[in-house]
């Protein structure tokens, strides 16, 4: 009996397993395979070529070199949702294996899921940062103050947080981890990366509250993983992920990832539909 394959062609975006002539879910190989634990390391090192794919193709538009034309557009949701699902496959096929989330895992999950932001982010379908159009506007020049992990509503925990510097005068501008922990002196590292970990941790749990609102947790998520990979990155033009915390790091990225996904599937429910076929990339001239 032939073994699963990969299938993921020159022009197509992103991959999609396939077993018997038909598309099938990670998930569903893993439940019925004989050797289900070769799967999942099949899968990333899969994910991690077609993000080095989407880099080639649309590597100007995800650093924000310009805005997308048209079809160009077109294919940043197409890879977005690629990304995703592939995240979730992932996720649920680990989970129910019980397979412990090693520091390569997070970092190719990581890096994928910060392709996946930058390819929302130009064509709007990224929500509001916490606390959007509640601080105050940053001033040139140095400030003095202090980093803040504010919290949007402690009793609607699915809608995080996000950094501040609360001034000396009574400000309070918006920050972000990188800028903690790489531009400002007097900065207690490790203490903020553990406050940072523990509202992301918290974040993505309560986003499975039925009282939950999918689109303010997916925002919340989206923007505090955001955060913590742009802190985590290999280097300033680089989008690979480096977890230097290990497999605890690891597995609370992609859990988050995960979080993220199915928040958002609740109100973009095609979001892990498996096609039968990948679409075909748009031309990088649109």
């Amino acid at each position: 009996m032939a073994r699963p394959a990969i299938v993921q062609g020159e022009g197509q975006i992103g991959f999609y397993w396939s077993a018997a002539g038909r598309p099938v879910t990670l998930a569903e190989l893993v439940r019925t395979d004989d050797e289900p634990e070769r799967l999942l390391p099949t899968h990333l090192e899969a994910l991690d070529d077609a993000l080095i794919i989407a880099a080639g193709r649309f590597g100007e538009l995800l650093g924000g070199g310009r805005r997308p034309t048209g079809p160009e557009r077109s294919g940043l949701a197409d890879l977005h949702r690629a990304v995703d699902r592939s995240i979730h496959e992932y996720a649920v096929a680990a989970e129910e294996l019980g397979t412990p989330i090693e520091t390569r895992a997070g970092q190719i999950v990581g890096t994928a899921a910060l392709v996946s932001v930058l390819a929302r982010e130009p064509i709007g379908l990224l929500g509001p940062a916490p606390l959007d159009g509640t601080l105050d506007p940053p001033s040139a020049g140095v400030v003095g103050g202090f980093g803040e992990l504010a919290t949007v509503a402690p009793d609607r925990p699915w809608l995080g947080g996000r950094w501040t510097v609360r001034t000396v005068d009574g400000r309070r501008l918006p920050a972000t981890l990188s800028m903690l922990l790489f531009d400002s002196s007097g900065v207690y590292k490790d203490a903020a990366l553990d406050e940072h970990r523990a509202l992301l941790r918290a974040t993505a749990e309560a986003a499975a509250s039925p009282e939950a609102d999918p689109l303010g947790a997916a925002c919340a998520i989206d923007w505090l993983l955001y955060d913590w990979l742009r802190a985590h990155q290999d280097g300033p033009d680089s989008a690979a992920i480096e977890l230097k915390g290990g497999a605890a790091d690891a597995e609370l990225v992609v859990r988050a990832a995960a979080a993220s996904i199915r928040a958002r599937a609740l109100f973009d429910p095609g979001l892990l539909r498996l096609a039968a076929a990948v679409h075909p990339w748009p031309s990088p001239a649109g």
